[in-house]
């Protein structure tokens, strides 16, 4: 039996509208553009930080010859406020670090006295460890003194990692040249490395044991380290985290500083 030449004519028909539809299925793919740069920073940013945070963690500075560790509990709010008050040892314990808005202070109860600290000091090491003060505040520096570009991809455990570039606005009032980031498709942020005015490598903050923590994934473990003394480098070790809607803006005053130990 032969087949009817209308019959032919529509099955060829049916072929190239089904081969087209296909060619046009997957343009979106291969033309979609990376997410924006500023928006996957700033996801990263929310993510680790949330709308309002309790932690606990423990601060291990190593160096070759000695190694130290204290206690810490801290409450962030939003992206511009921190509280974080030692608990351990015991002759560190209740020295505060407040941050809120562009101002921050320290706080020595030994001494009773509470030291603001100007802007040049903000960059300097927390407790002498290889984090900064505003690296321990979570400072929004990034999110707001910087423009952000894509320049690759890699991958992490099945998932896409964006790797950022941020370079600093004219006359930002900041202290790096450049720095970038890697965060994943989850919002995960996995590594940070600080760039001087030379654009050289200064210091590098790595991400480890990924896990649910507060009911998000979260590194467990935080490294930093200056880029040319791998061997001297502080761990934060995250023991928990809870992501909260909200901390009263009492939280995060200078009376809080002096007294606050828990909620």
């Amino acid at each position: 039996m032969s087949t009817h030449p209308n019959g032919e004519v529509g099955m060829r028909w049916a072929l190239i509208l089904m081969a087209a539809g296909f060619f046009l299925a997957t343009l979106p793919a291969l033309a979609q553009d990376p997410p924006d740069a500023a928006a996957i920073i700033e996801a990263g940013f929310n993510h680790y930080r949330g709308k309002a945070s309790e932690a606990e963690v423990e601060m291990i500075i190593h160096r070759p010859t000695w190694e130290r560790s204290m206690r810490m509990v801290g409450w962030t709010k939003g992206t511009d406020k921190s509280l974080i008050r030692i608990t351990a040892p015991a002759k560190d314990e209740g020295n505060g670090t407040l941050k809120n808005g562009h101002e921050m202070w320290t706080y020595n109860p030994k001494v009773n006295r509470v030291i603001k600290l100007p802007p040049a000091l903000m960059s300097q090491s927390w407790m002498g460890s290889d984090f900064s003060n505003n690296d321990l505040a979570k400072s929004d520096s990034i999110l707001n003194d910087y423009t952000h570009s894509h320049i690759g991809t890699e991958t992490h455990e099945g998932h896409t990692v964006y790797v950022i570039k941020s370079m600093p606005k004219p006359a930002a009032p900041v202290v790096w040249g450049m720095q970038i980031l890697k965060v994943r498709d989850d919002d995960v942020l996995l590594s940070q490395e600080y760039f001087d005015e030379d654009l050289v490598s200064v210091k590098l903050m790595t991400a480890d044991q990924i896990q649910p923590m507060g009911g998000r994934l979260f590194p467990k473990i935080w490294k930093m380290h200056e880029t040319d003394r791998p061997e001297e480098y502080t761990l934060l070790n995250y023991h928990s985290v809870a992501f909260l809607d909200d901390l009263p803006e009492s939280t995060f005053t200078i009376n809080a500083l002096k007294t606050l130990n828990r909620r």
